[in-house]
Parts: structure tokens; C-alpha cells; sequence
């Protein structure tokens, strides 16, 4: 059982005890502290913040002490029910609420569930936000409203129909490329609000053979939710049995795309952003930008084949749109499937990941497969360190970059080492004692060795400390 407490919210285990796990006297004074931000923040007494939440089967619960506890700060809560993250962003622009909360553990386990905090503007608050609110949650001493002051509660009811006709109406989303393409087209919604969100974009989009895997929103997720290769075989298999064009795979949130190629093979979810950035490049040159665990893939098309400018970012999507806007990047976003397109807005959105690939593969008139051979070709190894308690894993991490720092260095977020043809990237945990190793190279057999030479290192590293 776990509680974790960051910048951008507080995500745990539900039961158990309270200050170990997200337990309902955890809720209330997380999100107690939240709405005194807010009314710090913008020096309102009166305000709104809108709530939505992913299908879990602690939603319900969860969603119902948060709108309790808000109405019992004074705070008018507006609530899209099940939603997605990047609706519940759009949705409080749209309702022109002074901050939000997601009620989601993203592709946590079933176990989990967290409070995710925005600001007025959609978009997750900032590291100094989320510090002022760590600070106000550690304190705890709120005041709470009298009965004539206590705020109302108002369903949102249009947030995912709004949230679709934003996508529809993109300059480079084309749904009559897509209707007449008569596209075949499969999803895995793991059980979650992607079921219906998913299947209400595709109609729109005018795709006429939908088959949906794991569609009802039960929150009994059917496998792992996160949308890695190793967990969405089923999806690989009804792609392949149905004779579809592409399949889709999201998360519970629904804010990570990965694909699956008509050939019932994964398109890897490091190439959800690349092929689409590739797509939006083509029409509306510009910058990107993508975290420094991310694929070399998009620097390469960017710089290379479009000779535009790339930047990399520290991990998070908050350091991701703060280098976007910095860079004023046209597209972004993460390796994990997150495509940040602020045509739209700024947060990762499966849903315009959708819709901006098949307008791709509508035009293009190309198969899934013969669109990932014409982008540049990688594979990333992922591994991870257990260290005992007792390592200073920030003086490992200092000699690391000493130690390589005839090369390309970056340490702005752990220590990535780039090198001619591949890179590294180490990166401690923020809740144990760990170090996270990922290392890309043109091939599986390259991008191990390079991980595990680097893992020698670092045992060098320990040994000569102790």
C-alpha cells in the first residue's frame, strides 16, 4: 500500500491507514488544501472548480468525498462525471471554472486512484503551485463554510460531445478523408471511459466498422492498463482477425495512445508521437519537443527531414508545455503515447491522437506498417536498479556524468549521455531508493548492451563508495 505526494497531486493505494494510503480522511485534507489554493490564488472568496474521473471502481467514492468536501470549502463544483483527462482539461476553459481535479491513477492498477489538479487555464498547475499546495495540505488548518455559504453542485453534462467537435474541428483532422477511406478500425478501452468516448470520435469521424475490446466502463480493468506491448494481445489479435486498418489502445484516462498496425503488431508506443508529428510537419512546419526519456526518432524528423528545430525537456508533461511554450513548439509530448497538440489545447489527448493518424493514413493512403518503416528506427531498453537505502544515489548519478563528461552531457533531469548513435538516460525515483535506465539504440541487441554497460558502471561506481 502506498501514498505519494507530488507537485502535481497525491495518487494511492485506497484502505488502509491514514497518511500510508488515499483514505478518505487523506481525501478531504488533500483536497481541502486544493481549494484554499485556488482561493488564494486568485483572491476569490467565491469560486468553481470541476471535477471529472476515470471508470475505477473507487470513483464513485472518491468522486463523492471531493465533491463534499468542496461544497463544504464554499466552492461551486462543476462535474462531468466519467470523462477523460483531456476533457476535463478542455471542460474547464469551457465552464471558465477557476481550477479542476481529475480523479484518476492513469494506468495505476485497479488498487489506485489520485487527485490531479488544475488550473484555470486546463493545464496542470505549476511546480510552485503544487509546492504552495504540499505546503497548505501539511498544515492543515482549513476553514470550512457556514451553511448559507456552503457551494452548489451542477452536472456537466456536453463535456465529451464539446471535447469531439473541438477534435472534428482541427485544420488537419479531415473526417471526410476518413468516411470515405472506409476504414476497419479496432479499440481496447481496458474497461474504462474510453468505451464510449472512443466509439462516440470514431462515429464522428465517420468510421463506419467499429470493434470495441474491453468497451464497458465496469473499472474492472481486463488487463494491465498501461498500453505497452506485453499487455494489449487481444487487441494484436482482433486487429489481425477482423481485418482492420489500425488498432487503438488507451489507458483509463485516456490520455495515451498506442497503435496497433494491420498487421496485428504493435506500432510501440514511443511512435504514437513521432508519426503524428510527422503527419503535422508535413502541413504546418514548426518546432517540437519531447522528454528526455523519449525517442531520438522525433529530433531526427524534425531536424532532419523537415530541417526545423527540436528541444528535449525533463520528464512530465508540466515540463514538456513549459519547454513548448518556451520553444512556441507546435507539437510535443511524451514517448509514452502522450501527444501534446495546442492547436487544441495543451495536455496529452489520445483523442486527438486519433483522429490526426487516420487523417494521416487517409491521405497518405498507406498502411500502418509502411508508415512506421518511413520514420527513423530505434528501440529503447527500460531498466531499473534497486539500490539499498543507504546509497547516495545523487552522488551516483554526479559521478556518472563526471565520468562520461567527454560527451554530450545533459543533466537537467538525472543524467542523460548522448552518444553518436544512441543515448542513455538515468533517472532516480522520487519514492525509493531506484534508478531508472533507459537506453535507445538502431537495435534491441545495441540498446541492451548499452544498458547494461552502463549498469556495470554504476556497480563501479558503488563499490569504490562504500
Amino acid at each position: 500500500m502506498a501514498l505519494i505526494k507530488s507537485i502535481s497531486g497525491f495518487r494511492g493505494t485506497i484502505g488502509g491507514q491514514c497518511g500510508d494510503n488515499l483514505t478518505p480522511i487523506d481525501l478531504v485534507g488533500f483536497v481541502s488544501a486544493f481549494a484554499q489554493f485556488i482561493k488564494e490564488k486568485t483572491g476569490k472568496k467565491k469560486i468553481s472548480i470541476l471535477i471529472g474521473r476515470d471508470a475505477r471502481i473507487s470513483g464513485e467514492m472518491v468522486s463523492h468525498l471531493v465533491t463534499g468536501t468542496l461544497m463544504a470549502m464554499g466552492v461551486d463544483v462543476y462535474d462531468t462525471g466519467l470523462s477523460t483527462t483531456p476533457t476535463t482539461e478542455l471542460a474547464v476553459v469551457d465552464n471558465n471554472a477557476d481550477g479542476g481535479i481529475i480523479l484518476t491513477a492513469s494506468h495505476n492498477p485497479v488498487q489506485w486512484n489520485a487527485l490531479k489538479f488544475l488550473a484555470g487555464n486546463g493545464e496542470f498547475i505549476s511546480k510552485k503551485d503544487g509546492e504552495r499546495v504540499l505546503e497548505l495540505a501539511a498544515k492543515n488548518e482549513f476553514s470550512y463554510a457556514e451553511a448559507k455559504e456552503l457551494g452548489k453542485y451542477v452536472e456537466v453534462k456536453d463535456a465529451v460531445a464539446k471535447h469531439i467537435e473541438k477534435v472534428l474541428a482541427l485544420p488537419l483532422v479531415d473526417a471526410k478523408a476518413i468516411k470515405e477511406a472506409n476504414f476497419k478500425v479496432a479499440f481496447d478501452a481496458v474497461n474504462s471511459t474510453g468505451g464510449f468516448v472512443l466509439r462516440q470520435l470514431l462515429e464522428a469521424l465517420g468510421v463506419k466498422e467499429v470493434y470495441g475490446l474491453n468497451e464497458e466502463p465496469t473499472g474492472l480493468f481486463a488487463h494491465n492498463p498501461e498500453p505497452l506491448p506485453e499487455n494489449i494481445e487481444d487487441i494484436c489479435k482482433l486487429v489481425e482477425e477482423k481485418q482492420c486498418h489500425v488498432g487503438f489502445v488507451v489507458d483509463p484516462d485516456v490520455d495515451r495512445l498506442a497503435l496497433v498496425t494491420e498487421l496485428g503488431n504493435p506500432f510501440v508506443e514511443e511512435y504514437t508521437l513521432v508519426s503524428v508529428a510527422d503527419y503535422v510537419l508535413e502541413h504546418t512546419p514548426g518546432n517540437t519537443v519531447s522528454n528526455l526519456s523519449s525517442s531520438r526518432a522525433l529530433r531526427d524528423i524534425t531536424e532532419k527531414k523537415y530541417n526545423l528545430s527540436y528541444a528535449a525537456a525533463a520528464v512530465g508533461e508540466v515540463n514538456v508545455i513549459e519547454k513548448m511554450k518556451e520553444t512556441n513548439a507546435i507539437i510535443g509530448g511524451e514517448g509514452n503515447g502522450g501527444v501534446i497538440y495546442p492547436e487544441c489545447h495543451y495536455g496529452r489527448d489520445a483523442l486527438v491522437g486519433v483522429a490526426l493518424f487516420l487523417t494521416m493514413l487517409a491521405k497518405r493512403n498507406m498502411t500502418c506498417t509502411d508508415i512506421k518503416n518511413t520514420l527513423p528506427q530505434y528501440v529503447i531498453a527500460k531498466k531499473r536498479m534497486e539500490l539499498t537505502p543507504e546509497i547516495d544515489v545523487d552522488m551516483v548519478l554526479r559521478e556518472m556524468a563526471k565520468k562520461y563528461e567527454n560527451n554530450d552531457v545533459c543533466t537537467i533531469d538525472g543524467v542523460k549521455i548522448n552518444f553518436e548513435n544512441e543515448w542513455v538516460h538515468l533517472r532516480k525515483s522520487n519514492t525509493e531508493p531506484i534508478i531508472r535506465i533507459y537506453a535507445e539504440s538502431d537495435s534491441e541487441t545495441k540498446a541492451e548492451h548499452v544498458a547494461n554497460t552502463i549498469i556495470e558502471d554504476i556497480i563501479q561506481i558503488i563499490r569504490g563508495n562504500l
